[in-house]
């Protein structure tokens, strides 16, 4: 089947790890023998960003991360569905298109009746900021898929959609995977933005201090950190290294010892169940992952088993110094996370899920 997907940016991961899940379900499709043209908008601030944090060299770096993989670039100003979405059979309008333009692919499909339409949610926006959600027509989507339960209970109970699944994201593990490294590996790493001070305390609570307090060698990386927290990442003894290919992170993983997950206030309480996708990518290169506290209400992984769960600053210290002193229990743990990733959580999982939706709205 011809498959098209619109999404804020395929090739940026600046601040956007939605493409990180995209794009591992855009090469999966592809291997399964179906076509995918992705769509994203011109002057998108992901890529923006990412063209002057990185340049030009970031882009070409993903060409040859991805070589299957190629986005066309749309003018949202001046965007004729019925032109870009000639000969497509399945439309996935992601959650971070402008409302207009799902509106207008929305009405295509009312008009039409040769695909199928979903709208995909990988946000909180509908628990956090419901309004900005309802300003989406999706009157004539056949449905909605949401990246956790809660979310797709959100469109139901306020009859944004008349259809909706719960669509978790997953491991691309044709580049999640563990990697060999043969020198002196360090301690700690963390991955991930310090965003508007929605995870502040956290990050001082789960990362900062237990590294700072155990004198823990190991690095940050992310975007939109700014001075202050640059500041605190220097007092903790961790280096802050900046943006990171999001494809580059397997090899940084495999440099040092252990991480954290450290989820945003939205994850751990209004939308609980909805780990985001660095948990699926950590546990898929097999490197041993705590994680501060955050419900598993869906039941993706057996907490304590796949992962370690620190209920605050003193547990964290205490499960870091535990896994570090004990290279074969570390080992154990990450064996045990890589297993529930290949057997439940890869992309090809996903894209499986997903055939099963679209046979559905048949």
């Amino acid at each position: 089947m011809n498959v098209t997907l619109l999404c804020h940016s395929l090739v940026s991961d600046w601040n956007h790890g939605n493409a990180h899940f995209l794009r591992g379900v855009a090469r999966e499709l592809g291997r399964a023998g179906h076509v995918v043209d992705v769509l994203e908008p011109a002057g998108g601030w992901s890529r923006e960003q990412l063209r002057k944090d990185a340049g030009e060299e970031a882009e070409r770096a993903f060409a040859r991360a991805f070589p299957e993989l190629s986005s066309r670039v749309y003018d949202a100003a001046d965007f004729d569905a019925d032109a870009w979405l000639a000969g497509a059979e399945v439309v996935i309008v992601h959650d971070w298109v402008d409302p207009e333009i799902a509106r207008a692919i929305g009405e295509r499909r009312a008009r039409r009746d040769d695909h199928r339409l979903l709208f995909y949610d990988a946000h909180h926006r509908a628990v956090s900021a419901p309004a900005e959600i309802e300003s989406f027509d999706l009157r004539h989507y056949d449905g909605v898929l949401a990246f956790g339960s809660v979310i797709r209970d959100a469109y139901l109970e306020r009859g944004w959609a008349r259809r909706a699944w719960t669509w978790h994201e997953a491991a691309d593990t044709s580049l999640f995977t563990p990697q060999e490294f043969d020198g002196e590996r360090q301690d700690l790493v963390w991955i991930g933005n310090w965003g508007d001070g929605e995870r502040t305390a956290e990050l001082n609570e789960f990362l900062l201090e237990p590294a700072r307090s155990l004198e823990l060698s190991g690095s940050v990386r992310g975007v939109r950190y700014p001075p202050d927290a640059r500041d605190a990442v220097a007092r903790s003894g961790l280096r802050y290294g900046g943006w990171v290919a999001n494809f580059d992170a397997p090899a940084l993983f495999a440099r040092h010892r252990l991480t954290v997950h450290v989820p945003r206030r939205a994850y751990a309480g209004a939308i609980p169940g909805v780990p985001t996708i660095r948990v699926f990518e950590a546990l898929a290169c097999g490197i041993p992952l705590i994680c501060a506290p955050w419900q598993d209400t869906e039941g993706l992984f057996r907490p304590g088993e796949d992962f370690a769960m620190a209920a605050d600053g003193e547990e964290m210290r205490q499960e870091m110094r535990r896994l570090l002193d004990d290279p074969d229990l570390a080992a154990a743990q990450a064996e045990r996370g890589l297993e529930r990733i290949r057997e439940r959580h890869t992309c090809v999982h996903r894209v499986q899920e997903l055939q099963a939706i679209i046979d559905e709205v048949q």
